[in-house]
């Protein structure tokens, strides 16, 4: 991006074809990654009774693990942006591997927090470069390819909850280090991945660039960005309300045990991981924007009922509520990487960094406000959270910026 224009390559097929078994390694990977990461969410309660923390210390644990992780994304995907290192993936997964181990071992607070650090580190490695690795991998398809590289994500952050409900709970926080075994799978795919996409670079090193298809003023892409960026604010926020003290809310309003309570979480994150691959090819068929518009705002009437709702309907509308609201992210990915050409790692990085940071810090706000006014009140304020969505008015129509800029062209080749 200059001082004055920003441009971007028009997302249409490439003459390569969309590498499927790359794509699925990527999200399968992803999968794994993530289920590992969500372990640290799911055995909360169990941390809690166990260490007798305070919700402000849960908190902290999620901004420990979350901030660590966008600290650091967006300085490793500008870094691979400039120099690209194909084999950092495995390396990111061993220190994921690492925060395991001192989990199931941690016989202090501290050392609970040092795991959760590794962990965060493992992510902000992982999440960069594998975004990167979809978009190459896509043939020119980039919202179903960060579709099914993000669900991956999804459905390991939804089958974490059940894993630790049905095997670390009953057999206590030393079983946390079996799953280092999943990360050992996931160190080995990755290092295939990683060939591939070395090979990709060596193959793609005599290619031209691609030509700029749209040109849109620095103002535009700034406060475009801006807007995605609080888009970004309001969903992730929400989620962290969710993901860090759902399981507390079903529990303290309907005395339900925790088992029962990682089930209902499992419903809401099983829904996110559909809401995800839903997005990306309706974003790719009908443009970004509409996909961001419906997702972020057209959550608010469920939002708003959820905390008044009866046991009956509460897992309905948060399945409602995670369906809906995921499938914007691949959609804001893209939407970011098309404003800002040439810097994929780098608004990978922002974009998953500016999440974790967000839904680490928003979990930690949200701890000191729950233990001072309680959860169920949590669950009142943060219902209002979409009502940012309605920002989206400001963003930009990429598919009519590139018909006029066509149109432009077309006219001034004539000339």
């Amino acid at each position: 991006m200059t001082d004055t224009t920003a441009t971007t390559s028009a997302p249409v097929m490439t003459p390569e074809r969309t590498a499927y078994a790359v794509l699925l390694a990527v999200s399968f990977c992803h999968l794994l990654n993530d289920v590992m990461q969500s372990l640290l969410a799911a055995i909360y309660p169990m941390l809690k009774d166990g260490y007798g923390l305070a919700f402000w210390q849960i908190g902290l644990l999620t901004m420990t693990f979350q901030v660590t992780a966008s600290l650091l994304q967006p300085l490793i995907g500008m870094t691979t942006d400039k120099r690209p290192m194909p084999y950092s993936l495995p390396f990111g997964m061993g220190s994921t591997l690492v925060g395991l181990l001192l989990l199931s071992s941690a016989a202090t607070y501290p050392l609970l927090l040092l795991g959760a650090a590794f962990i965060g580190f493992g992510s902000a490695i992982f999440h960069p470069e594998s975004s990167r690795v979809a978009r190459l991998a896509s043939g020119g398809r980039y919202g179903l390819a960060q579709a099914v590289f993000q669900v991956g994500g999804n459905f390991g952050t939804a089958i974490g909850p059940l894993l630790a409900a049905f095997i670390v709970v009953p057999r206590g926080q030393g079983s946390v280090a079996w799953f280092s075994v999943i990360a050992l799978v996931g160190m080995i795919v990755l290092w295939r991945v990683s060939g591939w996409y070395a090979r990709y670079r060596a193959a793609s090193a005599k290619r031209p660039a691609p030509k700029p298809a749209v040109t849109l003023p620095r103002k535009k892409v700034v406060t475009a960005l801006a807007v995605l960026i609080a888009l970004v604010f309001s969903k992730h926020v929400y989620m962290a309300s969710i993901s860090s003290y759902y399981t507390f809310f079903v529990i303290e309003k309907f005395g339900v045990s925790v088992q029962d309570a990682q089930i209902l979480l499992f419903i809401f994150l099983g829904a996110a991981a559909v809401g995800t691959v839903m997005g990306g090819p309706i974003g790719d068929r009908f443009g970004s924007k509409t996909v961001i518009w419906f997702s972020i705002l057209g959550v608010l009437p469920f939002t708003l009922i959820l905390p008044y709702a009866n046991f009956f309907w509460t897992p309905i509308l948060t399945a409602i509520i995670g369906l809906i609201l995921a499938s914007a992210f691949p959609q804001i990915v893209v939407f970011a990487q098309e404003l800002v050409p040439g810097r994929v790692g780098m608004i990978a990085g922002i974009f998953f960094g500016f999440a974790f940071g967000l839904g680490g810090l928003g979990a930690a706000v949200l701890g000191v406000v729950a233990d001072a006014k309680g959860i169920e009140f949590v669950y009142g304020v943060c219902s209002f959270l979409p009502m940012i969505g309605l920002l989206a008015v400001f963003l930009p129509n990429m598919r009519k910026e590139r018909e006029v800029y066509a149109a432009q062209s077309a006219v001034g080749a004539v000339r």
